[in-house]
């Protein structure tokens, strides 16, 4: 299917001309029917030949007091039946009417010069074409017809067919956005919502959400062109029977979603495009889609500004709308969307810079200079604002721009050496730490950093980053005297771990003792019992002499200790390998223990952090 929307002044044949080729009646109402004059948006549709596609036609009204509706109708739609009387030529709405398609982009219309049976139509279609060719529907295939005589008619469906030919096939796969145009009730099915499906796919079962995010939607039915579809693609005019919360205060405006794929915004970087000297107004009324939304306008540059939205609607980079000022004293402007993530504007000199900023945006979505600016950003929220990823997420689903990434490691490097100068009893960057200094939003970047080659090489131990000198600290004298004292003590009774008091008396505080830990200079059997390295080793060689198995008890007095430390260091020898318990009293040596067996014969030093601590 193919999908058009008329454009005209008020009384130039626009409904008269779409009932002679179709068939169908567009004035849905008595009232519009009894006065020749559309009041609300009309649907018909016919094929222009045997082996052509269906186009539809959605009929606006041409009275300036029912521009929001034109608006409404054309807001979706990609091309444009454009019809100018012969016997009135150009008209006001006319050329508001043409000033609306320009700002919105439109650049596929066929002109169809009407009621050629009552005036020469060559002057008047000579002048249409001539004033359409300076907007960006470019020079425009032209027709003269009569919707009474029905002269014409065949010409204009051959034009229309060709211009159905050239119309660019959006992708089924694209995210659905439905902008309602109609919604009422069908008894005994509830909640029906009509409107153009620019683009994607739409399913029976599908689940949509409304516009707000409020809630989620059920599709009960489909209909195109009045018959039941069990999916519909865009372009398409689509009739959707929904169901769920709030179905019933669905109105014109609203939008349908499909979930999870766009963003809602109130605040919005933009291009203006209009009247070259026209001051911006400070409110203005933003139409996109079927949606007519106030918006206060604070303009930035020459031609950009930001505007705030009274409602949050649903945009991507490179939307096109049409800004209006209330009362319609001027012609309608045009916008480009270009940021729907913009930065708050607080510091002095912020709004200069950013409009020089704005000034080297196209409207094109571009991910790479997306993520220059950004810096970093979720892959999701990129192709939310409807650009495309340039890269790879360097971590879960974060995308950092390559420039930025390499400074972050700068920082963190440094950090990390700036850290184990100011804690040398406690080397290691916290990685939380890391993230709130670098402002990360996700600790899984830190670890990311961490991995990313750099001249400063970053180790991961127990949640920290060190330095590779930070790995094996070296002790302050003070610290180094006090582990040489305590490895005196040892050595005369290798396994009576020094009690709390007398750890600090040698001045071995908790955080001196791991240090020491982590210098290699102390073994830490768990929080408080500490002993010399290697003692591990030399106690499951003890324990081998032991008849098999052995009990608490026995393993205690063998090594000429208290059950303070026994119980502990036999938990600590279980866990690394070397013995293994038999049952609830006993243990016994695993092969090899003491002789190069466990995990390790020398197992290296344990940090205080781990999860034994």
């Amino acid at each position: 299917m193919r999908v058009l929307a008329t454009a005209g002044h008020v009384d130039h044949g626009k409904s008269a001309l779409v009932r002679a080729l179709t068939g169908m009646e567009p004035d849905r109402f008595e009232e519009e029917r009894r006065r020749g004059l559309t009041l609300d948006l009309g649907f018909v549709w016919t094929r222009p030949g045997p082996d052509q596609e269906h186009i539809a036609f959605v009929d606006v009204p041409g009275h300036e007091r029912f521009v929001p509706t034109m608006l409404a109708g054309v807001g979706p739609v990609p091309a444009v039946l454009f019809v100018v009387a012969a016997d009135q030529g150009w008209q006001p709405q006319s050329q508001e009417h043409l000033a609306i398609l320009d700002a919105l982009g439109v650049r596929h219309a066929v002109l169809a010069v009407t009621r050629s049976d009552l005036a020469d139509p060559e002057p008047v279609r000579v002048d249409a074409v001539e004033r359409m060719a300076a907007t960006s529907l470019g020079t425009v295939p032209s027709v003269a017809v009569s919707a009474v005589t029905g002269a014409g008619l065949d010409a204009l469906h051959g034009e229309l067919g060709r211009l159905a030919d050239t119309l660019p096939v959006p992708p089924a796969e694209a995210d659905v956005r439905l902008w309602l145009d109609r919604a009422f009730t069908v008894r005994g099915h509830g909640t029906v919502v009509t409107g153009t499906l620019a683009a994607g796919t739409l399913r029976v079962g599908d689940r949509l959400v409304t516009g707000d995010g409020s809630a989620v939607l059920r599709v009960r039915a489909l209909q195109c062109l009045h018959q039941a579809r069990s999916t519909v693609t865009g372009v398409a005019r689509v009739a959707v029977n929904v169901h769920g919360p709030l179905d019933g205060a669905l109105r014109r405006g609203q939008v349908l979603l499909a979930p999870d794929r766009w963003l809602l915004t109130d605040l919005i970087d933009v291009r203006i495009t209009g009247e070259p000297g026209d001051d911006l107004p400070r409110t203005v009324v933003l139409h996109i889609g079927t949606a007519a939304v106030p918006a206060t306008v604070r303009p930035l540059g020459e031609d950009t500004a930001r505007l705030t939205l009274s409602r949050a609607l649903p945009l991507r980079v490179g939307d096109r709308a049409v800004s209006r000022e209330p009362g319609g004293r001027r012609m309608p402007r045009g916008i480009t969307v270009l940021d729907v993530r913009p930065p708050r504007l607080t510091r002095r000199g912020a709004g200069r810079a950013r409009a020089a900023e704005l000034a080297a945006m196209t409207g094109r979505p571009d991910g790479a200079a997306e993520l220059r600016r950004r810096g970093l950003v979720r892959r999701s929220e990129l192709l939310a604002m409807g650009v495309p990823p340039p890269t790879e997420p360097v971590a879960g689903d974060w995308l950092v721009d390559a420039a930025h990434w390499a400074e972050l490691r700068e920082r963190l490097a440094a950090e990390v050496e700036r850290y184990a100068q100011q804690h040398p009893l406690d080397p290691g960057l916290p990685t939380e730490a890391a993230r709130r200094l670098l402002g990360l939003p996700d600790r899984s970047l830190v670890d990311a950093l961490a991995e990313t080659p750099g001249a400063f090489r970053l180790l991961r131990r127990h949640g920290r980053l060190c330095g590779p000198d930070s790995i094996r600290p070296t002790l302050p004298p003070p610290v180094e005297a006090a582990v040489d004292a305590l490895r005196r003590e040892l050595a005369r009774a290798p396994f009576r771990a020094p009690e709390a008091d007398r750890l600090r008396e040698l001045g071995l505080t908790r955080k001196a003792v791991g240090a020491a830990v982590s210098a290699g200079a102390l073994l830490a059997v768990t929080e408080g019992i500490v002993l010399l390295p290697g003692a591990d080793a030399r106690a499951a060689a003890v324990l081998r002499r032991l008849p098999q198995p052995f009990t608490l008890s026995e393993a205690r007095r063998a090594l000429d200790t208290t059950r303070r430390v026994a119980v502990p260091l036999l938990e600590f020898l279980d866990a690394e390998g070397y013995t293994q318990r038999v049952d609830e009293r006993r243990r016994r040596c695993r092969p090899g223990a003491g002789n190069g067996g466990g995990r390790e014969s020398n197992p290296p030093a344990r940090d205080p952090r781990a999860p034994r601590f």
